[in-house]
């Protein structure tokens, strides 16, 4: 398989979200990962309306007025994905998502590639035996590019091992790490993205927004 076309992907979620009363009804999107998805800024501040998921949440209201959608979080900062896929079914998929947002590339260098994988996918499958989609998030960047250490060579290969699941399975990709690696690329500074050692500044978290509305398409 392959990633899914963005205009085609979620074709079916952005004609739901179109519908207007008394044909609609409520939107239910996850955010499921670690500190970032939860809003942590300078720790143990939470900036919570200057975080990614409320920053979807007001986009997805501006492109449908007429929609009723819960953004739900269900992010616990310093969580990794072992620990996020055991409490999935109880705590994500009990919510009832059109949508799953999944993020812990970050945290997930404690774990290590393998276990990673392992919880990567099995949410993952629990998520498309519900008949639900999902976004795969890469992680967004921390102080370790400055160091170009283990930690950050790390936090490569788990952008890239997500990216693979995301093309395995044929879903939709949010890739942070790439919005990070062209601001970058483009002259940017890194400090203007970050809040903390490893959190994103509310900069940050636009570019990561904008990796998950491209695939919300007008109606």
């Amino acid at each position: 398989m392959s990633i899914p076309a963005k205009h085609e992907y979620l074709e079916e979620l952005c004609t739901r979200l179109a519908q207007r009363w008394p044909d609609n009804r409520t939107v239910n999107i996850v955010c499921h990962g670690h500190s970032v998805p939860a809003g942590y800024a300078a720790t143990p501040w939470v900036d919570t309306f200057h975080a990614y998921p409320h920053l979807v949440h007001r986009v997805l209201k501006q492109r449908f007025p007429f929609a009723v959608i819960n953004m739900i979080v269900t992010a616990i900062g310093g969580e990794n994905s072992r620990t996020g896929a055991a409490r999935f079914e109880s705590e994500v998929l009990c919510h009832r998502p059109d949508l799953i947002i999944l993020d812990y590339g970050l945290n997930d260098r404690g774990i290590g590639l393998a276990e990673a994988e392992k919880a990567w996918r099995s949410m993952i499958e629990k998520t498309l035996a519900a008949g639900v989609k999902m976004i795969l998030m890469t992680p967004s960047w921390d102080q370790s590019w400055f160091r170009k250490d283990e930690s950050w060579q790390a936090l490569e290969a788990h952008a890239a091992q997500e990216r693979a699941l995301a093309a395995e399975y044929g879903v939709a990709l949010g890739d942070s790490f790439a919005a990070y690696e062209k601001y970058i690329a483009d002259g940017g500074d890194l400090q203007n993205l970050l809040s903390h050692v490893n959190h994103p500044s509310p900069i940050g978290h636009e570019l990561i927004a904008r990796e998950i509305t491209g695939w919300f398409v007008a109606k």
